[in-house]
Order: structure tokens, then C-alpha cells, then sequence
């Protein structure tokens, strides 16, 4: 049963969320992907108890084969460590888009299983629906010992920067056991107890026709869950509150609505697809009007992760791009009066031919959300997501939260004016073309809604 979203009320929804008591001094932000893989390295080595890796996906190129082999050295060093790894199913058993389906993810799972018998490293994939496109396992945050490390970055060479291009996103380490313990908790509880929850570093695995019935049974039981805990902090001091939701109007949705809606003197958020819901949009409207500051970063179609230069073979993925891109523009031009005014602040990021993938919010000084919600229909529907709201209330780590943001904002450009961004009719040909037939049969919109 989905709950409805809650009109006004805002801040008293917000004020009302459990929370965890945080310490400053644990509470950590890194600002390059190269930090970011050198720290989980270093925590996956001196790990004692546990190692609890989640993500989209772990890719069997130099990355992902160096952290998978850091995690069986720690486990090789350390036999009582727990290590449980979990991936998207889907993604788990086939390539890149585009790639034939041989030496996929699993393989590589598999073979590192056989090349160490005597280490049992388990490797799980996690089907949020029957098919990739109506949802995955999007789920954020590698728990070792007492450790969060919240990245919305998958692991392989581009999110980690492992060799000469880097896909930039946030990266926040958070040392807080009531936290991880709880995100532990639901795993066990809400993954390793249901049938549909399949191991992949075997060599045999079960159809998608095979596990129907224990897909859809997983998926209706986490429109229905959330973290739990025991919230031991009030409005007055620093804290944390885990959130996760799936399918309209979950949890997460409602923080997202709630802390947009409520904000006192400004809001910036980062999404790399500029495909908003409908009720943000809203919500930023409503804020607009009401003399609030909006800041949206967001990456340049050429930094999105779907773009194909003019230079490569064209395909159908490599058109999202410029769908986001007309999405952005039509949203500026709507919204021109206000950017004239400096109230509305539109950010493109572009660095080289290097990818963006930074999602969060920021409110007031005050409230930070870290997610790996892109803030898109396909987030607020169809995949599993998460996110760590902050609480911040006397500034504790508002100086790490300003760089960061002064760190996002060095490689953007500001958009003054909509006809900055650039008009579909001056697009290549193939993507004219595309994007035309796709409009005249409506099915623009489904591709967004799914991608």
C-alpha cells in the first residue's frame, strides 16, 4: 500500500523523521572519484567485522578486479570477516549496453570463486522487477565495519577513475554504528530472506521465467519497507536519517517533496538527467513565486553518460541526451523571468569528454540529502533507491558541505538565458531524425519515463 504524499505540513515532516546522532568528526567529504576508490581500498584492507559492498554493479574491468580482489584479500587475512556483495541481477548477467552477452559480470564472479575454492566471498543479485528497464536495484552505500561509504558510484574504471576518463560524483564516509547497523539489518531482513535474491558468483543461475513469482513477491514486499532504528537525536543537534523507497509516493519521494517545499531561503540539487516529476517541478514553482532561490547543477549532454560523439556509430540510447536537453530548455524558457531575476540558477557541467553523475540536494545551510535518486520518473517509480538525510542545525559541517558545492560548481558554465542551450533543429541529422519519429508516435515520453 503506497502512502499518499502528505500536503503542507512540510517542515513538521521533516521535524518529525527519526534520526541518529551523528558525530562531526565522523563525518568525512571526499571530492574526486581517485579519493574515493584509494578510501574504499584502504577500509575494505583494515576491515575487521564486516564488508558489505552495494551497487548498481560490480564491473569485471581493472577497477572492479582490484576492489573484488581487495575484498578476498581481506577475507583470504581475515576468515571471520562477514563480506556479502550485492548487485542489480539484471545488470549482474549481461554487459555493457550494446556488448554480446558473453563474459558478463557473473562470469568473472564465478571464475574468481574458482581460482579460490577455500574463500567463500558471496555474491548476490538482486531482481527489483522481471525486466531491467521497469527497475533495478539502485541501492547506494558500502558498509564496512561501522563505516558508511555513500557514493551514488557503481565500481568500474569511469566512476572510479581508475585509468584516463572519470564519471564525477559525490562521495561521503560516515562513521555511525546505529546507521550501518540498520542498513545491514534491512538487507538480511528484506533481501537474504527471500528466494528471489539469487547468488551469482555460481555457475548456474535461474531464469527470469523461472523465479516469476519469487520477483514479483521481493518486489511487492520492498514497496513496503524502509530502515529501522532506534532515532536518539532531536532537531537540535547533528544527525542522520537512512531512507529508502520504491514505487510512487514511498519515503524517499516524500523527503524529496518535503525538502524542497519547505525550504526558508534556498534549495540546490544535482541530477545528471534533467527529466523532473511533476510534482518537483511544482514544488520549484511554488518555491519560485514565493521568492525562494533555486540552484539546479546539471551535467551537459556531452557529460551525460548516454552521449555518443557525432564521430561514433549512432544508436537509440545515444538520443537521451538531447531528450534531457530539450527538457531543460523548454524549463528554462518557461521559467526565463526568474532566471532574469537571479532567482533561478541553471548550472551545466562539463569538464573534457569526462561524464557527470552527481545526484543530492542541499536546503538552507541546514538540511543535505546524499541519494542516488536521479530525481526522474524511473527513480520515483521503478527502482529500489535510498538516501541519507543530514540534519545540520548548528553548521557543524557546513564548511565541507560549501566546498563541495564550490568544488561541483568549478567546471559548470551558468545559463543566462534559454536560447544558451542549444535548439533541436540545430542537432546531427540522426538525431533530428530520431527524435522526430519517436515524437510523432509519443513514445519519447515512455523512453523517459524508463530511462
Amino acid at each position: 500500500m503506497q502512502i499518499p504524499f502528505i500536503k503542507y505540513n512540510h517542515q513538521k515532516y521533516l521535524d518529525e523523521l527519526a534520526k541518529i546522532e551523528q558525530a562531526t568528526d565522523g563525518y568525512q567529504v571526499l571530492y574526486t572519484p581517485k579519493e574515493y576508490r584509494l578510501a574504499l581500498l584502504q577500509s575494505i584492507k583494515n576491515a575487521s567485522q564486516r564488508i558489505y559492498i552495494i551497487a548498481l554493479y560490480l564491473e569485471r574491468d581493472e577497477a572492479g578486479q582490484e576492489i573484488l580482489q581487495a575484498i578476498y584479500d581481506a577475507k583470504i587475512n581475515n576468515p571471520h570477516i562477514e563480506v556479502k556483495i550485492f548487485v542489480d541481477w539484471h545488470r549482474g548477467q549481461r554487459g555493457r549496453m550494446g556488448e554480446a552477452k558473453t563474459q558478463t559480470n557473473a562470469d568473472y564472479y564465478h571464475q574468481m570463486k574458482l581460482n579460490h575454492p577455500d574463500v567463500d566471498i558471496e555474491v548476490y543479485g538482486v531482481p527489483v522487477n522481471r525486466r531491467e528497464v521497469l527497475g533495478v536495484l539502485h541501492l547506494k552505500g558500502s558498509i564496512i565495519d561501522d563505516t558508511l561509504l555513500y557514493s551514488g558510484a557503481s565500481i568500474n574504471n569511469v566512476y572510479l577513475h581508475k585509468l584516463d576518463k572519470y564519471r564525477y560524483d559525490r562521495y561521503h564516509i560516515i562513521t555511525n554504528k546505529t546507521l550501518t547497523n540498520s542498513m545491514v539489518d534491512y538487507i538480511k531482513h528484506n533481501f537474504l530472506t527471500f528466494d528471489g535474491v539469487q547468488r551469482l558468483d555460481q555457475g548456474q543461475h535461474k531464469t527470469r521465467k523461472q523465479l516469476k513469482t519469487e520477483i514479483k513477491e521481493l518486489r511487492q514486499h520492498l514497496t513496503q519497507t524502509n530502515y529501522q532504528f532506534e532515532g536518539n537525536a532531536d532537531n537540535t543537534i547533528l544527525s542522520v536519517t537512512p531512507i529508502v523507497g520504491l514505487g510512487k509516493g514511498n519515503p524517499l519521494n516524500q523527503v524529496i517533496h518535503h525538502l524542497i517545499s519547505q525550504a526558508k531561503e534556498q534549495v540546490v540539487f544535482c541530477t545528471p538527467y534533467f527529466n523532473l516529476p511533476p510534482i518537483i517541478i511544482k514544488d520549484i514553482i511554488r518555491q519560485l513565486r514565493k521568492g525562494k532561490k533555486i540552484e539546479i547543477i546539471i551535467g551537459d549532454k556531452t557529460a551525460n553518460d548516454f552521449y555518443i560523439p557525432e564521430d561514433e556509430p549512432f544508436n537509440i540510447i545515444g538520443g537521451l541526451p538531447y531528450l534531457y536537453e530539450i527538457n531543460l530548455r523548454k524549463f528554462v524558457e518557461r521559467l526565463q523571468e526568474f532566471v532574469d531575476k537571479e532567482q533561478l540558477i541553471i548550472r551545466l557541467w562539463k569538464d573534457d569528454e569526462h561524464s557527470y553523475h552527481l545526484k543530492g540536494i542541499w536546503v538552507d545551510d541546514n538540511w543535505v540529502l546524499n541519494t542516488g535518486n536521479n530525481i526522474n520518473p524511473r527513480a520515483w517509480r521503478l527502482d529500489l533507491e535510498n538516501g541519507i538525510l543530514v540534519h545540520d542545525p548548528n553548521g557543524e559541517l557546513r564548511d565541507k558541505f560549501v566546498k563541495e558545492l564550490n568544488t561541483i560548481r568549478e567546471k559548470t558554465q551558468l545559463i543566462n538565458h534559454f536560447q544558451q542551450i542549444q535548439a533541436s533543429q540545430f542537432y546531427p541529422k540522426q538525431v533530428h531524425k530520431l527524435i522526430n519519429r519517436l515524437s510523432r508516435i509519443k513514445i519519447d515520453k515512455i523512453i523517459k519515463r524508463l530511462l
